[in-house]
């Protein structure tokens, strides 16, 4: 079968990749779609350093082809969004409903490829920019089959991460003041998540002009671009010049440090800023501890803080009722085939997510 592998030099799309049966409490899932997220960059470029060769892709929707034993909660032929979770459903992090912060999730390097006669790493537990994958059955949630996969695959990061660090994570309440610090795939959401919170104000920032068009769309009441700024100083000022007083909600979705100093800085007394941008490894943002003394805090945010069998069915059903945009974040769809075509296209920000797409 078909998928993109990279092998510590080059991301290629190959054809003799083969994936295992599934096993007891585990689902062979046909991808249909699955968007391409700058994590996934991230691993070609350093920043997520991962073991090799790895089979790509995390953001995925399909079909299930086949279940292994004891799997009740999908049957063959299910319309499934995949989570990258795949915790342990049994220790006290998932008994208490914070399954991201099962232990089992993180670090696990499953190999179920198997790539030239040797075994293929699965990335973030999913790997689906391949034809077949196999996952943990509590990595599968079923959805309707009116709802198009393409616009689905999304909901498996990008939603959950963005809507989730708005109504999991950070609770936005409603008539908050919220700013949004990078109008990306997870910007977007985060904006649709302060409005589906209700926030009075949300200030999108990005110093790329084409981007007030979606962040407008998707619920920004304004848009700051601090065209040159690169220094916290001259970011921060971009973002406070039309709340002096300061934001409840600063939600950081780059990784820059001069960012994240922003973010810290543009808070109201009692403020919160959520930082979401994935930094590479060693990366170190300084700020004033004077800035926490009047009750601000400071949160990080893992997959949207999301218990992805609840929202992902949460989110599928805001969805249909018009509440939740999936289909304008889909930017474009491209045929596995132009993988790199898609890869270029993100890196010059000319995507919100762009959705690649296996079936035959």
């Amino acid at each position: 079968m078909r998928g993109v592998v990279w092998d510590g030099q080059k991301a290629e799309l190959v054809d003799d990749l083969a994936v295992r049966d599934p096993g007891p409490g585990e689902v062979l899932v046909n991808i249909v779609a699955a968007g391409l997220c700058h994590s996934d960059l991230s691993v070609l470029n350093g920043t997520i350093p991962y073991e090799t060769p790895v089979v790509l892709g995390h953001e995925g929707a399909g079909v299930v082809a086949a279940v292994g034993g004891s799997v009740g909660n999908v049957r063959v032929g299910d319309h499934v969004v995949l989570s990258t979770l795949g915790n342990c459903g049994a220790c006290e992090h998932c008994d208490g409903g914070r399954p991201t912060m099962c232990r089992s999730t993180f670090g696990l390097r499953p190999q179920p490829f198997t790539w030239r006669g040797e075994p293929a790493y699965s990335f973030a537990n999913i790997s689906c920019f391949a034809e077949e994958v196999v996952v943990k059955a509590n990595q599968c949630v079923p959805i309707p089959k009116d709802v198009p996969l393409t616009s689905a695959a999304l909901v498996g990061c990008g939603v959950l991460t963005g809507v989730g660090a708005v109504l999991q994570r950070a609770r936005v309440e409603p008539g908050a003041t919220v700013a949004v610090l990078g109008v990306g795939g997870i910007g977007l959401n985060v904006i649709q998540g302060a409005r589906i919170a209700g926030a009075s104000r949300i200030v999108a920032v990005d110093v790329n002009p084409a981007k007030e068009e979606a962040a407008r769309r998707f619920g920004a009441t304004d848009f700051v671009n601090p065209a040159g700024a690169d220094t916290a100083t001259a970011a921060k000022a971009a973002v406070v010049d039309g709340a002096p007083l300061g934001y409840d909600y600063v939600f950081e979705c780059v990784g820059h440090p001069a960012l994240i100093q922003a973010a810290i800085g543009s808070l109201g007394w009692g403020g919160t800023a959520v930082l979401l941008g994935v930094a590479p490894a060693g990366t170190a943002s300084t700020f004033s501890p004077f800035d926490l003394y009047l009750d601000k805090s400071i949160l990080g945010c893992r997959y949207g803080s999301s218990q992805p069998q609840r929202d992902i069915r949460r989110y599928v059903d805001l969805y249909r009722g018009g509440r939740l945009l999936l289909d304008e974040l889909v930017t474009r769809t491209y045929p596995i085939a132009d993988f790199h075509s898609a890869a270029d296209d993100l890196e010059h920000g000319e995507l919100a997510r762009g959705v690649l797409t296996l079936a035959s």
